[in-house]
């Protein structure tokens, strides 16, 4: 009884999201709750609540301070000089200009939004690829290759699947390294190979060329620019990651130090400091809302709450081969991408990962090798082809082309990203072949 009821609040959770009758936010909060009511647990449901909250608080804090920090130093100009050398460099030399187009979406996505890396890098890098007559398809797919396989700990599938697993986002990330370099010199292969393409299909190979274009910046953004701070951001940037990568600090404690370091150097008046708050508080509060709505899924259907996603596991388990157990990681590393076109990530990392990771573990296997085996497509290089995530039509929007064109130029390349870092991490030991 209770694993049917599991599955059918799984099954309506990911029906009325999938079909846009429900806001996910609003989706993850109604439909476990009346499960939880419907199986008889009553007000004992707040109780589950509550626990779910206090688990994925951490995560939810993480991307606040998160989003908040890489907005302060980006609005100071911290990537300024990088982006303007990167435009320099390219020149108009195709396969220069999509190395470049790669190598600046990789440190836009550094914040973690997809929107933001397209809005910037799309708008900076066209009038290049149009000035030489350049596919702008290449362009949506390299830039769609770099944002996707610059999955972090702080980016949305990764604070997602940690929130449904009551796990680190560190954790998961951490062995996940070396198969992101792997991931990123697949990406700039990509890119140099597409470029040389465009290259002889232009008759360009050996050729002079127009310069590129110079970027401009409206008055307001003037008027945030720090340059003169510039070295002490990236200093500051870098430390960042290293607290959280090499010294293994919580995120949460990196952001919130960072933000508050970033505000006093570059903002120390304080009403410029709320004004900064203000402008990005917007996204990062619908992205934690979201995570606390998962905080009451995952409560109510975990362990201590109703047991739902034990009682579908257990059931799943007496169809699955014991042997089977090890091998359900790098198989869903396979079709992880594929699955981006099917499972928005709140459906899929709240409500699909969470049940397969329940059989991993009955089976003797590591639930957390479910959650990296996932960050290896759905919903990181998957999420620029979507038809489920607004950056997909972002891209075509900015880029100009058909959604069909975009999917079937830039699809395979993503799914052989997706496949090149499922096999290294096999090859790494990250989970077994």
């Amino acid at each position: 009884m209770l694993a049917a009821l599991g599955l059918l609040t799984i099954a309506v959770l990911l029906l009325v999201i999938l079909k846009n009758w429900l806001s996910p936010l609003v989706a993850l909060i109604v439909v476990p709750v009346t499960a939880s009511v419907i199986a008889g647990f009553g007000l004992e449901t707040s109780k589950f609540i509550v626990d779910g909250i206090r688990a994925v608080a951490p995560v939810a804090g993480m991307f606040i301070f998160a989003i908040v920090y890489f907005g302060i130093v980006t609005d100071a100009g911290m990537l300024d000089p990088i982006i303007d050398r990167i435009v320099r460099a390219a020149g108009a030399r195709p396969a220069r200009v999509t190395v470049g187009s790669a190598l600046l979406a990789l440190l836009i996505h550094l914040d973690g939004s997809g929107a933001v890396c397209f809005l910037i890098t799309i708008p900076t890098m066209l009038p290049i690829y149009d000035r030489l007559n350049m596919d702008r398809r290449v362009l949506a797919a390299v830039a769609s290759l770099a944002a996707g396989v610059n999955f972090l700990p702080w980016t949305g599938p990764t604070i997602r699947a940690a929130s449904a697993l009551k796990l680190s986002a560190n954790d998961i990330f951490h062995p996940l390294i070396p198969v992101q370099l792997v991931g990123l010199a697949f990406v700039f292969a990509v890119a140099w190979l597409l470029g040389k393409r465009e290259e002889r299909r232009l008759g360009l190979a050996g050729a002079a060329a127009p310069p590129a274009l110079a970027r401009t910046r409206t008055p307001d953004q003037q008027l945030l620019r720090r340059p003169r701070l510039f070295w002490i951001n990236i200093l500051l940037t870098m430390a960042v990651m290293a607290a959280m990568i090499g010294v293994k600090v919580e995120p949460v404690v990196a952001f919130m130090l960072g933000v508050a370091l970033a505000l006093v150097i570059n903002y120390p008046d304080v009403k410029l400091q709320k004004e900064r708050v203000d402008a990005h508080a917007k996204a990062a509060l619908m992205m934690a809302g979201i995570l606390f709505a998962a905080g009451v899924f995952t409560g109510i259907m975990g362990a201590k709450g109703t047991n739902m996603l034990k009682a579908m596991a257990e059931v799943a388990v007496g169809h699955v081969p014991h042997s089977a157990a090890q091998h359900i990681p790098f198989g869903l590393g396979l079709i992880a991408m594929p699955l981006s076109l099917v499972f928005d990530p709140d459906s899929y990392y709240f409500g699909v990962m969470p049940v397969v990771a329940e059989v991993v573990k009955h089976l003797g296997g590591q639930p957390i090798e479910v959650a990296q085996a996932s960050l290896l497509g759905q919903m990181t290089t998957g999420f620029p082809v979507s038809p489920l995530t607004p950056a997909t039509f972002l891209i075509v929007g900015l880029t100009g082309i058909d959604l069909g064109a975009h999917q079937r130029f830039t699809i395979p390349l993503l799914f052989l990203a997706s496949v090149i870092m499922t096999l290294a991490a096999a090859i790494t030991g990250v989970f077994p072949f």
